[in-house]
C-alpha cells in the first residue's frame, strides 16, 4: 500500500496574496540577484577549492532558500535546509552560523551518499538587535574521500552505512564566525586526502558565507517584506507556467511503466526494479491538478549498495529531482530552456512511496553509496512514462552519470586517487538527435588530460566519441566517451557504473544505446575485462585501461531516418559504414577516404522495404534485458495496451 511521506515542512507562501502585489519589475531584479549570488557562490567554490572532483570536474552545486526553505532558483538542484531547521531552531541562528551534515539517513532525503558533504549558512535581516533569519545560502559536492572500507568512500560491496565513510548529522561547523575546529579535525582525520578535504570546506563555507552577504545587501536595500513578496511572485510563477504549458500537454489518466538497475555489488546481476504510476487528475479533483507519482511496485531494498532514501519531507528532494523531465513537454526546445526548476513545481506534484524496505524505502542501515544507479533510473522511469502518455514525444533514454578511476603511489611514494563522472550520450529525440557525451550534474565536465598527466602517473592516449554508440532511431542517440589512460607504474582501477548490461532504452521503434564497458589490456595478452562495479582491478604498468561509456537511446524508427544523415553520420566517424546498412538500412557508395562518400537511393529504398515490421514493443531494452530477464525480449509495461485490454493508458 503506498502512502505521503510525513513532513514538518509543508509547502506555503510568505504573504497572503502570494506575492500578487509584487512590483514585476523589481521580481525581474531580484530573480536576477538570486541567479547571480548562486553563481558567484558556485565560481568562488571553483576558484579556490583543491580536489579533482570540486574544482576541475565540478560535481557540487550551490542553492538559495528562503525561510520557509523554499528552493528558489532553478538554475541547477541542491539538497535540502529541511534537516538543519529540524535540528536547529531558525529563531536562535546567528551570522556566521555555518552548519554542516552528510548523514543520508538524517538529510530528509537531500543527501545521497556520505562523500556528498553540504554545508549551509542563514541570512539575517532587519534592524540593529532585531535581526532574523530570512533565507539560507547552501552547497553541497562530492568530496574525493570521507572514510570508509575503500579509498573514495564508495565500496562497490557495502552491506551496510557503516562501510561507507564518516557519518554526520547536522551540526553547527561555524559558531557566529568562529569555526569548530574539533569536528574539523575529527572529518580530516577519517579521510584519506584530508589536505583536498579541508580545503574544498573552507571553500565551501567561505563562499556561502560571501553569499550570505551579497543576499543580504538585498534584503537591506528593499526591505524583507518587498523581496519576500517577490520570493512568492517567483515561486507562484513558476507553478503558473507548469501547469499551463506542461500539465496541460498530459492528459488525464493513469500510465505505469518500470525500469531496472542490473546489479548491486554484492549480489549477482538481476533486475532492480523501480516503477511509477502516474496519473494525471482532472482540474474538478478534490486536491487539485496534479501529478501523482506512485512508487509501489519498486523492488526490495537492496543488499549492496544502490538503495536510495527517498521517502523523507513527502518526497520534496526528489519531485525537484524529477521535474527537469517535464521540461521535455515544452512547446519548443528554446521554451524548455527557459523553464526554471523551483520549489514552484512542489504543489503539482504527489508523491508516494512503498512501505519501508525497497530501493526507494531502505531501512538504516541499509548502503546507499551507489544510489545513482536509482535516482538515474528514475529519471528514465519518469521519462518512459510520460512517453506513454503522450505517444511517445519524450527524449529516449540516457545515462549520463558513473565514477572511473585508478589510485595508488606516484613516484615519489605518495598516495594518490584520480576519480572522475565521465558522461554519455543523450537520447534521441522528437526533434531532433541526442547530444554527445552530456552529464547530468549541471556544468559538470571530465578531468582536463593536461591536468590529469601532470598530475598522477599515466597517460590519456585517447578521448573521443565511442562510434556506433549512440541507439539507431529516426533520430539517433547521443554517443558515449571511448577513452584510453595507459598507467605508468602499478595501481588499481575503480569503477561505480549501471548500463553494463542494461543498454539505455530506445522509444517508439528508436533502438537502445551501447552499454558502458571497462576493459584493461585491450588487445594485450592480460586482455580482461572489469566488472562495472568494482573497488581494486589490478592494473600494471604500461597496460591500458579503455573506458567506453553508454550512448543515448534511439528515438522512432531507424528506417525512416534520412539517409543523407546517415551519410554525413558515417564521415564524421559517428556511425560506421557496417551500422549504416546493418541498423539504418543504407547502401553506402563511393569511399571516405576520397570524400566521395555517398549513398544509393534505389538499394537503399529496396533493403529498408525487405526489411521485417518494427516490434510491437514500444520500447526497446537491447538484448542485455533478455539476459537478465530469462529470455524475454522485453516487458509486460513495455506495450502501449496489455494483452487482452485494459484502463486508460496501463
Amino acid at each position: 500500500m503506498s502512502r505521503r511521506a510525513p513532513t514538518a515542512f509543508p509547502f506555503g507562501f510568505l504573504t497572503d496574496d502570494r506575492g500578487a502585489g509584487a512590483d514585476p519589475v523589481l521580481v525581474e531584479i531580484v530573480q536576477g540577484t538570486l541567479t547571480s549570488v548562486e553563481a558567484e557562490v558556485e565560481t568562488a567554490i571553483a576558484r579556490t577549492s583543491r580536489s579533482p572532483m570540486i574544482r576541475d570536474a565540478h560535481d557540487f552545486r550551490a542553492g538559495i532558500h528562503d525561510r520557509l526553505l523554499r528552493k528558489l532558483t532553478g538554475r541547477s538542484y541542491s539538497a535540502l535546509v529541511h534537516p538543519v531547521a529540524r535540528d536547529f531552531p531558525i529563531e536562535q541562528m546567528r551570522e556566521g552560523d555555518v552548519f554542516f551534515h552528510n548523514d543520508v539517513y538524517r538529510s530528509e532525503g537531500g543527501i545521497g551518499h556520505l562523500p556528498d558533504l553540504c554545508v549551509t549558512v542563514p541570512v539575517l535581516s532587519g534592524p540593529e538587535g532585531e535581526r532574523r533569519v530570512v533565507a539560507f545560502v547552501q552547497a553541497f559536492g562530492h568530496h574525493d574521500d570521507i572514510g570508509g572500507a575503500v579509498p573514495g568512500s564508495m565500496p562497490s560491496g557495502a552491506t551496510s552505512v557503516f562501510e561507507e565513510g564518516l557519518m554526520v548529522p547536522p551540526i553547527k561547523l561555524w559558531d557566529a564566525g568562529v569555526p569548530n575546529r574539533a569536528a574539523l579535525a575529527i572529518m580530516t582525520r577519517n579521510s584519506r586526502m584530508p589536505e583536498s578535504l579541508a580545503a574544498d570546506l573552507d571553500a565551501e563555507c567561505s563562499a556561502c558565507l560571501m553569499g550570505a552577504r551579497r543576499l543580504g545587501e538585498l534584503f537591506d536595500r528593499y526591505g524583507v517584506e518587498v523581496v519576500e513578496s517577490c520570493f512568492d511572485a517567483i515561486i507562484d510563477r513558476t507553478t503558473t507556467t507548469y501547469r499551463r504549458e506542461i500539465l496541460s500537454r498530459i492528459p488525464v489518466g493513469s500510465w505505469t511503466w518500470e525500469d531496472y538497475a542490473e546489479h548491486d555489488g554484492v549480489d549477482e546481476p538481476r533486475l532492480h526494479t523501480q516503477r511509477i504510476t502516474l496519473t494525471r487528475t482532472p482540474p474538478e479533483d478534490p486536491d487539485g491538478e496534479r501529478l501523482v507519482v506512485d512508487f509501489d511496485g519498486t523492488g526490495p531494498q537492496a543488499r549492496g549498495p544502490i538503495n536510495h532514501c527517498g521517502d523523507y519531507s513527502d518526497g520534496v528532494f526528489l519531485k525537484k529531482w524529477l521535474a527537469p523531465v517535464l521540461r521535455n513537454l515544452a512547446e519548443t526546445p528554446e521554451r524548455m530552456a527557459e523553464l526554471d526548476v523551483n520549489e514552484g513545481v512542489v504543489p503539482l506534484i504527489e508523491m508516494r512511496f512503498p512501505e519501508p524496505g525497497t530501493l526507494l524505502t531502505p531501512v538504516f542501515p541499509a548502503p546507499t553509496n551507489a544510489r545513482t544507479f536509482v535516482i538515474l533510473r528514475l529519471l528514465g522511469v519518469l521519462a518512459g512514462v510520460v512517453a506513454k502518455a503522450v505517444d511517445g514525444q519524450m527524449p529516449a533514454d540516457q545515462e549520463t552519470i558513473r565514477y572511473t578511476g585508478v589510485y595508488g603511489d606516484d613516484a615519489d611514494g605518495r598516495p594518490y586517487l584520480m576519480r572522475e563522472v565521465l558522461g554519455g550520450g543523450s537520447g534521441g529525440r522528437p526533434h531532433g538527435d541526442g547530444e554527445d557525451t552530456i552529464h547530468v550534474v549541471p556544468d559538470s565536465r571530465n578531468l582536463p588530460t593536461e591536468f590529469t598527466e601532470a598530475r598522477f602517473p599515466f597517460l590519456v592516449e585517447r578521448l573521443s566519441l565511442a562510434v556506433d554508440s549512440g541507439g539507431a532511431g529516426q533520430f539517433r542517440g547521443g554517443l558515449g566517451y571511448e577513452k584510453h589512460v595507459r598507467m605508468l607504474r602499478d595501481a588499481h582501477s575503480m569503477s561505480i557504473a549501471d548500463r553494463s548490461i542494461l543498454a539505455c532504452w530506445g522509444v517508439r521503434g528508436g533502438l537502445a544505446g551501447s552499454p558502458f564497458q571497462v576493459t584493461v589490456d585491450p588487445g594485450g595478452p592480460r586482455e580482461r575485462e572489469v566488472d562495472a562495479l568494482a573497488d581494486a582491478e589490478p592494473v600494471r604498468a604500461g597496460e591500458v585501461i579503455r573506458i567506453r561509456t553508454t550512448g543515448g537511446g534511439g528515438w522512432g524508427d531507424p528506417l525512416l531516418r534520412d539517409p543523407a544523415l546517415v551519410v554525413r553520420d558515417v564521415v564524421w566517424r559517428k556511425v560506421s559504414p557496417e551500422a549504416a546498412l546493418a541498423s539504418y538500412g543504407v547502401v553506402l557508395t563511393g569511399s571516405l577516404d576520397d570524400d566521395t562518400l555517398d549513398h544509393d537511393a534505389e538499394a537503399t529504398a529496396a533493403e529498408r522495404a525487405a526489411r521485417p515490421a518494427p516490434a510491437e514493443a514500444f520500447f526497446d531494452r537491447g538484448p542485455g534485458y533478455a539476459t537478465l530477464a530469462g529470455g524475454a525480449t522485453h516487458a509486460d509495461v513495455d506495450l502501449l495496451e496489455p494483452a487482452g485490454g485494459g484502463t486508460i493508458g496501463s
